[in-house]
């Protein structure tokens, strides 16, 4: 019987630098990987933690880390040749087959646009299966906003709003995502989906907006990946109620979703 907490060990292919405390590494691996799933990083007598996977291609997935804790701090001293553990992939994914053909909203804060990148470029490299798409991404101020270089590429066929919470640059907006979800046409829409990523609290509130502002609860799909621990079922650490995280999401729609803030 295969051991499903064994990691395996892959090359790191390259490093990029988001923001002081935001790095890319893009891994070499050659499964495959659905929308919103994450992988188990580790290195050995270090620790391991759960991470989403921000992009994809062929031999190679990527992986956007905020350097917070001890296992992070490991993995920035790490370079492309060197190697880093992996099992995975885990976690239900966005449910992309029910947004094609249909308006999607996607609403992230921070390193939550990571989980929803691949979701974004699919779509933009596709953007015959989506009839719009909205994007509102927020970050803390100038110094902390993800992924530059896409956001601009976005810009080209989704309608985007970036904006920082408490300050003010050219190209950005002022104020919380909340502050945005009214530009946003729900009551125009026939069929559509929104994504919402983030930390609790803004999911939370967001998902408030999107219902006051004419969302329907069951067309909203948050993300716990912050809930993350083992990701088996196994330590408990994901465990809201009766539900394990890490084994029912952690892609929940907000019809359970509302159940499960805390």
């Amino acid at each position: 019987m295969d051991n499903i907490m064994l990691p395996s060990p892959h090359k790191i292919l390259s490093v990029l630098k988001e923001t002081r405390a935001e790095y890319t590494f893009r891994v070499a691996y050659d499964g495959v990987t659905d929308h919103g799933q994450f992988f188990q990083l580790s290195i050995p007598k270090v620790g391991e933690a759960p991470i989403s996977v921000s992009g994809k291609g062929d031999g190679f997935v990527e992986f956007t880390i905020r350097k917070i804790g001890r296992l992070t701090d490991g993995i920035f001293g790490l370079n492309a040749g060197d190697t880093l553990f992996m099992r995975g992939p885990y976690g239900k994914p966005f449910p992309v087959e029910q947004f094609k053909g249909k308006d999607l909203v996607v609403i992230c804060g921070g390193t939550g646009m990571a989980p929803v990148k691949t979701t974004l470029n699919y779509f933009y490299d596709h953007s015959d299966e989506v009839k719009s798409l909205h994007l509102i991404c927020g970050f803390k101020d100038i110094d902390a906003v993800l992924f530059t270089e896409e956001i601009e590429k976005f810009k080209g066929r989704f309608h985007v709003i970036p904006t920082l919470d408490n300050s003010s640059a050219p190209g950005f907006e002022s104020g919380l995502v909340t502050a945005h979800v009214g530009k946003v046409p729900f009551r125009d829409f026939e069929d559509y989906n929104v994504v919402i990523v983030g930390p609790p609290v803004m999911m939370h509130f967001a998902a408030l907006e999107c219902l006051k502002n004419g969302a329907a609860e069951d067309r909203i799909w948050v993300s716990f990946e912050r809930k993350m621990s083992c990701a088996v079922g196994k330590c408990g650490h994901c465990k809201i109620n009766e539900t394990y995280v890490c084994l029912e999401g952690p892609v929940f729609n907000y019809t359970k979703a509302k159940q499960l803030f805390d």
